[in-house]
């Protein structure tokens, strides 16, 4: 096992486990119940996980869907849940969203007099620690809030970046994926952050969770790589279909539309339709969103549809010239030079008659 390849398995799970015990500690700390720690055994599913990829894949990614990053999503969804929910019972001092700490010298100043003598440096360190700790514990509680949305979907884009990749994702595949990412985190952040900030959502509870339910939801499409990668396809009798040809030769594009519409616009767009038609609530945010997430769905039906008759044009063209140089179920960036060999295999696959061309006779040397 190569020692980079190691290094970057176990360093991204550290700093997803370390993300995840934050949030179980603010858990806590705004419930008040020691209870909440339990929320931190789900990190033991992340170290099994992380046991048995290193055994088995040495310690490089699978193929289409990355189980660390969903575990993550286990480990650390259920804890900004709670502190979403706990949210109507979190006060600042001075205004929403300030941060209420006063970091002085005096305490570390304080700190360090108690230390001197005989405790020595080691009890020094200490009584700092515990100082720099009680100064984060003055931070309000939406602050920290949302900065743990903001870490989170920050760990996300640069966890999946750090995570080893497997033999079956390119490097230039996984930088597309990354950018992909970064557009996908701020919109989520976005639509969290500007819903559940409105002051009548904050008083209907139901609307909380559909809202939490919506975001979580949308948060599913961070695992999968399907956004980048191609359905290998072979001609087999049972992906003779139509259907199966678009499929195998658009998954990526058809992937990317489906996620915009059913998991992320097209229900980002329902809840803020929601919240202006029957809760009547308007500001000028949530209309401007609503208008992208419309704009967004259309274009998308548009990108549908103009990969339907791209596909229905290759079909009808190779059928009238009983061409079969560039196979209905590949890519469309695939390579369209095919070799004798697959010309054979595609015949029977397209079942499109073929016209014989007359072989140049040999010149004699």
């Amino acid at each position: 096992m190569e020692l980079m390849v190691l290094l970057n398995a176990l360093v991204t799970r550290l700093l997803f486990v370390l993300h995840s015990l934050i949030g179980v500690w603010r858990v806590t700390a705004v419930k008040k119940e020691p209870k909440y720690w339990l929320l931190a055994l789900l990190n033991l599913l992340l170290c099994l996980e992380t046991g048995l990829t290193l055994k088995f894949k040495q310690g490089r990614g699978y193929k289409w869907f990355s189980p660390a990053i969903f575990l993550y999503l286990i480990c650390t969804v259920p804890s900004l849940w709670l502190l979403e929910i706990h949210h109507g019972t979190q006060y600042c001092g001075n205004e929403p969203g300030a941060v209420q700490v006063n970091i002085s010298n005096q305490d570390f100043n304080q700190s360090r007099d108690s230390s001197h003598g005989s405790e020595g440096i080691d009890h020094h360190i200490i009584q700092t620690a515990k100082v720099f700790v009680n100064q984060l514990s003055r931070i309000c509680e939406t602050v920290w809030t949302l900065a743990l949305h903001q870490t989170f979907l920050l760990l996300l884009v640069v966890g999946r970046w750090l995570l080893p990749i497997g033999a079956e994702i390119t490097r230039d595949q996984l930088s597309q994926l990354l950018l992909m990412f970064v557009g996908t985190a701020a919109d989520i952040l976005e639509f969290a952050s500007e819903t559940l900030d409105i002051e009548d959502v904050r008083k209907n509870y139901a609307l909380i969770n559909a809202i939490l339910a919506v975001w979580t939801w949308s948060m599913l499409q961070f695992p999968l790589d399907l956004a980048v990668q191609h359905i290998g396809c072979k001609p087999t009798a049972s992906s003779r279909r139509i259907p199966s040809l678009l499929l195998c030769r658009y998954s990526a594009e058809l992937w990317n539309i489906g996620v915009s519409l059913f998991i992320q616009d097209g229900p980002f767009f329902i809840v803020r339709s929601i919240l202006m038609g029957h809760f009547r609530i308007f500001n000028q945010m949530l209309v401007f969103f609503t208008a992208k997430n419309i704009l967004v769905v259309t274009l998308q039906l548009y990108r549908l549809a103009v990969i339907s008759l791209d596909f229905r044009a290759t079909i009808l063209q190779k059928s009238r010239k009983g061409e079969v140089s560039c196979c209905p179920c590949e890519p469309y960036e695939a390579n369209t030079h095919a070799t004798a060999d697959q010309d054979t295999e595609l015949k029977d696959f397209v079942a499109f008659p073929q016209k014989e061309e007359p072989q140049a006779p040999s010149e004699d040397p």
